[in-house]
C-alpha cells in the first residue's frame, strides 16, 4: 500500500498542464529534429518514437537537450538500471554522461534499451550532474518501447526507450548522471 501510495503521489507531481506553443528558441531543438535524431539512432521503431515524441512535446514544449544512449537493466522487486550515452545541446555542445540508478516496485526481469532522453530546461551542461527521480512501468515481452518522466531541480528528463528483453512491473526509483562510469547506483 504504501509502494502505490508513493506511486501516485510521484505520478501526481510529474503531471503538469500541457504546454501552450510558444515559438522555438534558439536553443532548442524542434520535434522534427528530435525525430530526424530518432530515426538514425532507433531505425525501424521510428514510426512509434515520433508518436512517443510528439506526446512529450505535446505536454513539455520543445526540449533544450537530449541524450542518445544504450541501457541495461534488471529487478527482483528491487532493481539497477545502468547506462552511458551523450548529451547533445544546441548552443553549449555535446557531453558524455552517464547514468545508474535503483528502483523498487512490484518489477521483475531484465532489459536492455537504446534510449532517447529529452531534457527540458536545462540551464546549462553540467546541471544534467544530479539525481531525477520517477515512477516506471515496464512490459517487454521479447521487445517494447516506452516512455516515462523524471524530474529534478526544474529540469525534466524524459526517456524513451527501445529494448528487448522480458521484464513486467511498475517501480519507483531515479537515475543518477555522472561524468564518468560507475558502479555504485546511489
Amino acid at each position: 500500500m504504501l509502494l502505490v501510495g508513493l506511486a501516485t503521489v510521484l505520478a501526481d507531481a510529474q503531471q503538469s498542464a500541457p504546454a501552450e506553443p510558444q515559438p522555438l528558441a534558439a536553443d532548442q531543438f524542434s520535434s522534427s529534429e528530435i525525430i530526424d535524431a530518432g530515426r538514425h539512432f532507433f531505425g525501424n521503431v521510428s514510426k512509434g518514437m515520433a508518436s512517443v515524441v510528439e506526446k512529450a512535446s505535446s505536454q513539455w514544449g520543445q526540449p533544450n537537450g537530449y541524450i542518445l544512449g544504450e541501457e541495461a537493466s534488471g529487478a527482483f522487486v528491487g532493481g539497477l538500471r545502468y547506462g552511458d550515452g551523450t548529451l547533445y545541446t544546441k548552443n553549449a555542445g555535446d557531453q558524455r554522461v552517464y547514468w545508474q540508478g535503483p528502483t523498487l516496485g512490484l518489477d521483475y526481469g531484465g532489459d536492455g534499451a537504446r534510449t532517447m532522453m529529452l531534457v527540458y530546461n536545462l540551464p546549462r551542461t553540467d546541471a544534467i550532474f544530479d539525481r531525477f527521480g520517477g515512477v516506471a512501468g515496464s512490459a517487454y515481452l521479447i521487445g517494447g518501447f516506452g516512455m516515462t518522466a523524471l524530474t529534478g531541480n526544474d529540469i525534466v528528463v524524459v526517456p524513451i526507450r527501445s529494448g528487448v528483453g522480458l521484464r513486467l512491473g511498475a517501480n519507483v526509483g531515479y537515475v543518477k548522471f555522472t561524468p564518468r562510469p560507475t558502479w555504485n547506483p546511489f
